[in-house]
């Protein structure tokens, strides 16, 4: 049998990690991956590093799954409670994005921790129409700068009280680095279709311009939305 995966079963690959955590909120075993799929091991470590390169999913250094957008395998800073499954957001992002990309659960419940003052927040969020909610959102690291580290980015991507909760926090831990802040409604349109189809056989991650656009219709502009240079968006 080849070393290296076809294109075929790295889609294949791609979808049941996908399809697992959609439905589980965890993936299985690199080892129970490649029996179900009818993969060697070294097909499916293959596999999966090709989808890191690929940025469809995120790897440690032990090669495993830590992201795959808008899932993660880890906290975060944000749980996601549905009817049936809980999850892991991969950020404020990402956490408000399942409700849209699910369509088993049209309602879930997110939380946080204000990352300052430890003081906590949940939302009910669904595909109708945004939360209430007067917090602040704050993304620390500009979007064409996001791969050069997509953990240290997302972890990053935070919900706090308000601007001065924010503020104490920004001068305590990068004062140097103001991000940008908005509001709760823009994070849920943000969140809206940013990851529509993922799910789907032949997703294919928005191209920088594309990203752009997205980020522009949804009232995200100016040069921190920039995703022109080489390392852009998730």
């Amino acid at each position: 049998m080849p070393t290296d995966p076809s294109a075929e079963q790295v889609e294949d690959l791609r979808l049941l990690v996908f399809d697992q955590l959609a439905t589980l909120g965890r993936v299985e075993t690199a080892e129970q991956l490649a029996s179900t799929l009818h993969l060697t091991a070294s097909q499916t470590a293959a596999g999966l590093r090709a989808l890191h390169a690929s940025r469809d999913l995120v790897l440690d250094d032990a090669d495993h799954i830590v992201l795959a957008h808008p899932f993660a395998t880890v906290d975060f800073g944000f749980s996601v409670m549905g009817r049936a499954t809980i999850w892991w957001g991969g950020c404020a992002w990402d956490a408000f994005a399942i409700p849209h990309l699910v369509p088993a659960e049209p309602e879930t419940l997110v939380a946080t921790r204000c990352p300052r003052c430890r003081t906590p927040h949940a939302w009910n969020v669904t595909r109708v129409a945004p939360p209430t909610g007067d917090q602040v959102v704050h993304f620390a690291t500009p979007m064409a700068r996001v791969w050069q580290d997509v953990v240290h980015a997302c972890r990053r991507q935070r919900i706090f009280c308000d601007d001065a909760c924010l503020d104490a926090y920004l001068v305590d831990h990068y004062p140097d680095e103001p991000g940008f802040r908005f509001d709760v409604p823009t994070l849920w349109r943000l969140a809206g279709h940013w990851y529509e189809g993922r799910l789907d056989r032949g997703y294919q991650r928005r191209e920088p311009a594309a990203a752009a656009s997205y980020f522009a219709s949804v009232g995200l502009t100016g040069p921190f939305w920039d995703t022109t240079a080489p390392k852009a968006a998730p």
